[in-house]
């Protein structure tokens, strides 16, 4: 059983790959999220062909509302990435509640943490569980570009 916030009605979770309207999110992505702005087709398809990918629908029409994925080794580590919610969606705790599905999904792994890097969400996170790094001067980055 879940302990993440329902979806509120109308809407649906699924893990299937298959059902990610690609053009959609890639649209979504490389042209509103500020971390993925100008992300090739791609890149985006290469990102996702490695990862976990999960989605939001509306139940009546079938149409992506929510996006994000998770790279991970499935044993130790995850990361969350690209949690997108349509704008038209938003303000009715799809968010939320899709974050929360992504997190019990992953509950069987048996990670140890999860991370995720956030400008503006910090709020959503948080009613999660998810925290600031207690020792952040312990982790480091590398940037490619």
């Amino acid at each position: 059983m879940s302990d993440a916030p329902d979806l509120p009605d109308g809407y649906e979770f699924s893990a299937d790959t298959a059902r990610v309207d690609v053009a959609r999110v890639h649209r979504w992505l490389s042209a509103d999220a500020y971390w993925a702005i100008g992300r090739s087709r791609d890149r985006h398809e290469r990102a996702m062909a490695s990862s976990l990918n999960f989605g939001v629908y509306d139940r009546a029409s079938g149409e992506q509302v929510a996006y994000a994925r998770v790279v991970t080794d499935q044993a130790l580590f995850a990361w969350l990435a690209d949690v997108y919610v349509d704008p038209a969606a938003r303000g009715k705790g799809v968010g939320t509640a899709f974050v929360g599905r992504i997190r019990d999904h992953l509950k069987p792994y048996g990670l140890r943490r999860m991370v995720l890097a956030t400008h503006d969400a910090h709020g959503v996170y948080e009613k999660l569980g998810f925290r600031p790094l207690d020792r952040p001067d312990r982790w480091m980055v590398h940037l490619f570009e």
